[in-house]
């Protein structure tokens, strides 16, 4: 569960060559009757586009609280471990899975399964391009353009000052300034910092502080070395700068419930 979350999380913050949505023959013409998600990433839009009955298999991280903010949403429907071996049993009409679809699209194949594999989004024009490629594949378009619409909104309302930050999450691990998290960030009103690296060192914390470290509370409530790296003295000894928590399960996947988030930051941002 742990390897999943880092190479999701990884993934999202280092630059990498985005795919074009690929998808088997489609079985039959219409919407998506009964939808089998294979990624936390696709978890989120399923849940978000879809109608309950449309629903019909989530992963099992995808009702677990400490990797979903939609974790009660999600508790109702059956789990499944990431494979299309494991879906196959309801039936589905299609399959969504985000990334890596290459052995999953020709075993959907031999199966007769209609398989969307969605890019990792690397940019928020990609989320909403996301957005939009799963609504129109479960006949909810109108759902889909109110949530590109509320990002959109929030584009033409972002701060114009924003406040230099750098966002740190378990172990020092930060994002890139020009990805997808940043333009999540610049939203919010904060400009992450360049770091030329994904990783922050507790020097840089100490000599040249930003004026908010925005931290990620991911699995703050376990104790592990890499939590531990937050609490160190370096990390702790910043004048000048402030803590500025945020919902570290929404940057796993930097998708259309970062929205709440930004609308929360600025609140506080502004207090």
């Amino acid at each position: 569960m742990r390897a999943f979350a880092s190479a999701l999380a990884i993934s999202l913050a280092l630059a990498a060559c985005a795919a074009p949505p690929v998808a088997t023959p489609a079985a039959g013409d219409g919407p998506a009757r009964r939808v089998a998600s294979l990624n936390l990433c696709t978890d989120e839009l399923l849940l978000l586009l879809a109608e309950p009955e449309q629903i019909g298999s989530l992963t099992h991280l995808a009702a677990q609280s400490a990797e979903s903010p939609l974790a009660g949403r999600a508790a109702p429907y059956a789990g499944n471990d990431g494979t299309l071996t494991d879906v196959v049993s309801i039936r589905p009409d299609l399959v969504l899975t985000m990334g890596g679809g290459g052995d999953k699209m020709r075993i959907a194949e031999r199966l007769g399964i209609r398989l969307l594999d969605v890019p990792f989004p690397e940019t928020l024009d990609d989320v909403m391009a996301s957005i939009r490629i799963v609504a129109v594949a479960l006949g909810q378009e109108a759902r889909g353009e109110a949530l590109i619409a509320r990002i959109e909104a929030l584009r033409r309302s972002s701060p114009r000052d924003p406040i230099d930050a750098m966002w740190i999450g378990i172990g020092g691990r930060t994002i890139v300034a020009q990805g997808l998290g940043a333009e999540w960030m610049a939203l919010a009103g904060y400009r992450q910092r360049d770091l030329g690296e994904t990783q922050i060192r507790l020097e840089q914390m100490l000599v040249d502080p930003p004026a908010v470290l925005l931290r990620s509370d991911y699995r703050d409530g376990q104790y592990s070395r890499g939590q531990a790296w937050l609490t160190h003295p370096l990390a702790r000894a910043r004048a000048g700068s402030r803590d500025v928590a945020t919902d570290g399960r929404l940057w796993l996947c930097a998708g259309p419930l970062m929205a709440g988030e930004v609308e929360r930051l600025r609140r506080e941002r502004a207090e």
